[in-house]
């Protein structure tokens, strides 16, 4: 029997041997997560026995990791602001990029005005939930085409507290949207196939290639959502997407051609063109 701090080691050697860039902290991860711990707490537990069945579990989610298993699916969640999001095979892992398009989509409205949302291609519910979470005052739609997309993203809602707080539905971008929204958002695919191609195996292998590859050189959804949400969003409305790195001269063409009242590309933290955001004139 050995004990916690033992197998962590053998483990984080696992995964070195395997490739991946921090492996003891990847193993901790993991461990914490099996463990029903914080990553803090297992250091208080070093000289801990860990039991037969411990030891079998771990050593198969290490094994998991080490064959490039996304350390989220593998934990079974991850975090998004101040949310615990389950992650699998169903829908795109929410990443770090896209909490920042949470805080620019809460710049552009007071407070505590009361704002109408439609999150398109809702995914595991990240944005919707974040948005519903942090301004308890505004109404929150999230739609997706993938009914098992929608089926993590309200199990997201109950395990947060959340559920009547989001209206979820299927809808193929806006083919079953009726209302009209202050505020319309969307983290679509975006990526070309050379892009995926090149990614991690993370990404490449687990992650559902629907929820990152469009056509048109990774602008045919971010041109239909920004075509179509003219249509439902109220006077003032905005509009913001998640983006390619190359995709702004041809978004701020086609918001100048469907008469976008203003437009414009937003940064991410690492100084990256990753948003846009367009407004409908009054």
């Amino acid at each position: 029997m050995q004990t916690l701090l033992e197998a962590l080691r053998k483990s984080a050697d696992f995964l070195a041997r395997k490739g991946l860039g921090r492996p003891r902290l990847e193993a901790e991860h993991v461990f914490a997560a099996a463990l029903g711990l914080k990553r803090l707490d297992l250091y208080l537990q070093f000289e801990r026995p860990l039991t037969a069945e411990e030891e079998a579990s771990l050593r198969g989610l290490i094994v998991r990791r080490g064959n490039r298993e996304p350390l989220q699916h593998v934990a079974g969640r991850t975090g998004f602001r101040s949310l615990t999001l389950r992650c699998d095979r169903r829908a795109l892992i929410p990443r770090p990029e896209t909490e920042e398009l949470v805080d620019f989509a809460l710049t552009l409205f007071p407070a505590d005005r009361a704002v109408r949302v439609l999150d398109l291609g809702t995914g595991a519910g990240a944005i919707a939930l974040a948005l519903a979470a942090e301004r308890p005052g505004w109404k929150v739609a999230a739609v997706d085409r993938s009914e098992d997309a929608l089926a993590l993203a309200r199990e997201n809602a109950e395990a947060c507290g959340l559920a009547s707080r989001v209206d979820f539905g299927r809808s193929d971008w806006f083919s079953e949207v009726r209302d009209r929204y202050d505020l319309i958002v969307s983290n679509p695919p975006y990526l070309t196939e050379t892009e995926l191609a090149s990614a991690e195996p993370e990404v490449r292998e687990h992650d559902p290639r629907s929820a990152l590859v469009a056509a048109e050189e990774g602008l045919a959804d971010l041109r239909r959502i920004l075509t179509g949400a003219v249509g439902f969003l109220g006077p003032g409305g905005w509009v913001i997407l998640e983006t390619g790195v190359d995709h702004h001269a041809a978004l701020a063409s086609l918001s100048a051609e469907l008469g976008y009242a203003e437009a414009a590309g937003l940064p991410d933290l690492s100084g990256r063109p990753r948003f846009w955001k367009a407004r409908r004139g009054p």
